[in-house]
């Protein structure tokens, strides 16, 4: 492997055009510790995004420079940002786990486009609780490819600009070698960011920041009548939406996040913090992706409750803000009906129906119990469904059943709701809805063990096929077949 020349150790300013907004560093202590990012030695590109560059307002170009792969790897401060950690707290497993904070990631700060920039795997901070404040290659590769796949199938993500590679050495499981991985979004504010405060008895920080959010994110809520007027009941009641609608595009696509900490969840209503995701292969609503999951608390079909239970969380947080139990209640009241709706709609366009018809969600329950029950590869059959559709050939569908009997009985109803809407609208609809690559696990390891060897065309092809999941991508049709027997030895803890 040719590395770069080995990075600086002082904070020399590398010029890159960026406009620099001062949006959370202006909220000042105690929400943060203002610190530099730890040098990482001979720094290497691995990947790199340039249409979220196109976010922040960077041309292309800077990417290609020894001054971008400095700086985001930590060797040089770009000029004009701020790097900070911030604290929060959060309940982890279920259990309040008191404070953490970016215990390996800095804020470098927010771009006048809007959009922080993080670096995660920069090093030490005041919350990293003894760990060593490194991410390590493998786990920054499987983070900047799922945001990235995640956001080709149009569900709400943090993003990744880039990755920078070292041969620092980092003690996990095994001896691994370090990454940096630069994260991109609107806010990296958590649930738990809010639950630090209100655990702290700390109401003037609790009530500084839910005015910032209201301020930059949800404005709205200032004058929401509903809820007594309380602006903050009215954020409450907007973030459980966003939560809902997000957590439903999860369960349609078949995605698993397999750490719903709420130290994880996302105040903007993103996908954020990936660690042992997974998209479900053979179709196992009981699925547990994360092996340190001992007792399936995070199991796929648990999602949508484990949802609901954080934003009580978050209420719970709120409350010295909104002054009432039941006002606070009554603003996640509609989660699960804003779930069942989001999450119907998606289904829907995955059946190509584009208007609810009678009968569609027995339609969809019978389906899901078939596809349970025979264990059926979930993104295939999706994927030849929408084919059939558009061709008139289902016997390619039939065949991923066992026992075929089940899936004519299904398909009798199936057929009947897809007449109210016609072929061709349906078959369009359904190639849209219904990709033809998502990031399974082997691949993503596929990409990870060549990078490991010095090999990064694996992690860019990836890139390049999961920003446009719903074309074909000729040459790249065994990335779309069965996963090979191996994958189902995988193991995925809290740590990949």
């Amino acid at each position: 492997m040719d590395f770069d020349s080995a990075a600086s150790t002082d904070s020399t300013q590398a010029p890159a055009p960026i406009a620099w907004h001062r949006g959370f560093a202006a909220l000042g202590a105690p929400f943060y510790a203002a610190l530099a990012p730890a040098p990482l030695p001979q720094p290497y590109w691995v990947a790199r995004d340039f249409g979220v560059a196109g976010l922040l307002g960077l041309p292309g170009q800077w990417l290609h420079t020894p001054e971008a792969l400095q700086a985001l790897g930590g060797n040089t401060l770009i000029a004009g940002s701020e790097p900070l950690a911030s604290v929060y707290g959060g309940h982890q497993f279920g259990v309040w786990a008191g404070q953490l904070g970016d215990g390996r990631a800095l804020l470098l700060g927010e771009t006048a486009t809007g959009q922080e920039i993080q670096l995660k795997g920069s090093g030490r901070t005041p919350w990293s609780r003894g760990a060593d404040g490194r991410a390590v290659l493998r786990s920054s590769i499987r983070e900047y490819l799922a945001s990235g796949a995640l956001h080709g199938l149009g569900i709400p993500t943090t993003r990744a600009l880039a990755i920078v590679g070292s041969p620092l050495p980092v003690a996990r499981e095994t001896m691994e070698t370090a990454a940096v991985v630069t994260r991109v979004a609107p806010s990296f504010i958590r649930f738990g960011h809010f639950e630090f405060f209100a655990w702290r008895g700390q109401t003037d920080a609790l009530r500084q920041l839910a005015d910032y959010v209201i301020r930059r994110y949800y404005p709205a809520c200032r004058d929401d009548a509903r809820f007594g007027g309380s602006p903050y009941a009215a954020l409450l009641h907007a973030v459980s939406e966003r939560t809902a609608r997000l957590i439903a595009q999860w369960q349609a696509a078949g995605f698993m996040h397999g750490v719903m900490n709420t130290d994880n969840m996302s105040i903007l209503g993103l996908t954020i913090d990936y660690g042992p995701f997974q998209f479900m292969d053979g179709f196992e609503p009981g699925r547990i992706c994360n092996h340190s999951d001992r007792f399936g608390r995070y199991a796929y079909d648990q999602q949508p409750r484990v949802g609901h239970w954080n934003l009580a969380c978050l209420a719970q947080a709120l409350l010295p803000l909104i002054g009432s139990a039941e006002t606070a209640q009554a603003a996640i009241a509609s989660y699960p009906e804003a779930f069942n709706t989001a999450y119907l709609d998606a289904m829907r366009a995955r059946l190509g129906l584009v208007q609810p018809h009678e009968g569609d969600e027995a339609c969809l329950a019978a389906l899901l119990q078939l596809l349970a029950e025979q264990r059926v590869d979930y993104p295939i059959f999706w994927r030849r469904l929408a084919h059939a559709a558009a061709d008139g050939r289902f016997a390619p569908v039939r065949d991923l059943f066992l026992q075929g009997s089940g899936f004519d009985a299904w398909f009798l109803s199936f057929k009947e709701l897809l007449a109210h809407t016609g072929r061709a609208q349906s078959a369009d609809l359904m190639l849209k809805t219904n990709p033809r690559f998502v990031l399974r696990n082997h691949l993503a390891e596929e990409a990870i063990r060549a990078a490991k060897l010095g090999d990064f065309h694996g992690v860019q092809a990836l890139q390049h096929v999961l920003a446009r999941p719903f074309d074909e991508h000729p040459g790249h049709e065994a990335w779309a077949d069965f996963p090979p027997d191996w994958a189902s030895s995988l193991v995925l803890s809290c740590s990949s």
